[in-house]
């Protein structure tokens, strides 16, 4: 395996976003979520640096108190764009209260899947929502950790536009937010869903660092962890590709 030069990376990365914005949106803008954690940060900086910093806007979108609002907030006056805060709180204790409601009538609960999932697909709906009212196209902010073991809720974080980080693992995302120079605490800030008080390592079961490196060489010593990647992998596929549909020949 070839080392990874996080400067060649990232300037290829950043030229890639121009080629794609030219094709699929000559003088629009990046529109994304910021959260305060490194995927976000690092694809707003990334899109700073491609398109200039006019040309991206930050959605802060808290469902109700986030604790860490002030990291995404540092965020974007370190970067200096324009951003908008968008509160999923109440539309979130609606909606849900809507949906349990009806769900009892079938005497079903709502699901532990339900709650987790609900806030990224509204935050979704918010991001477009603001897109396309301001001329703009969504950044998705995954990466191909993430992605590889379906990390992400479909329909939610999991849409988009363009993704940046979606051909490099967690490890070469960092070594790129390093590279472009954002405060470290951010880039190296422990991932978590901010829901059930658990790090994303801690709910896969394996940490990214071993992830990576197998989706990179194949190699995974722990037979136990390599057979759970390869489960996860395997069964979240569906997620990357696009919808299947019934293809009628005449």
């Amino acid at each position: 395996m070839t080392t990874f030069n996080a400067k060649i990376v990232k300037d290829q990365v950043v030229e890639w976003i121009r080629q794609w914005f030219e094709v699929n949106g000559p003088g629009c803008n990046a529109v994304l979520g910021v959260s305060g954690g490194k995927d976000s940060s690092i694809v707003a900086a990334l899109c700073v640096e491609a398109l200039g910093k006019d040309r991206v806007i930050g959605v802060t979108m808290p469902n109700g108190v986030q604790k860490d609002i002030s990291d995404s907030m540092r965020l974007i006056e370190h970067l200096g764009i324009r951003y908008c805060n968008v509160n999923i709180g109440d539309t979130y204790e609606t909606l849900m209260a809507a949906v349990k409601e009806q769900l009892g009538t079938l005497d079903t609960e709502v699901s532990n899947q339900t709650i987790i999932n609900m806030p990224p697909r509204l935050r979704m709906t918010t991001l477009y929502a603001v897109s396309q009212s301001l001329n703009g196209r969504v950044a998705n902010t995954c990466n191909l950790s993430e992605d590889w073991v379906g990390y992400s809720t479909r329909y939610g974080d999991a849409a988009g536009d363009f993704a940046p980080l979606g051909g490099l693992t967690v490890g070469e995302v960092i070594a790129i937010g390093l590279e472009l120079g954002l405060p470290v605490d951010l880039v190296k800030k422990t991932p978590s869903d901010g829901l059930c008080g658990k790090t994303d390592e801690d709910n896969l079961g394996f940490t990214y660092a071993v992830l990576d490196r197998y989706i990179r060489t194949g190699i995974c010593e722990d037979p136990k962890v390599k057979a759970l990647i390869d489960d996860k992998h395997v069964k979240n596929l569906f997620k990357l590709k696009p919808i299947p549909y019934f293809k009628y020949t005449d």
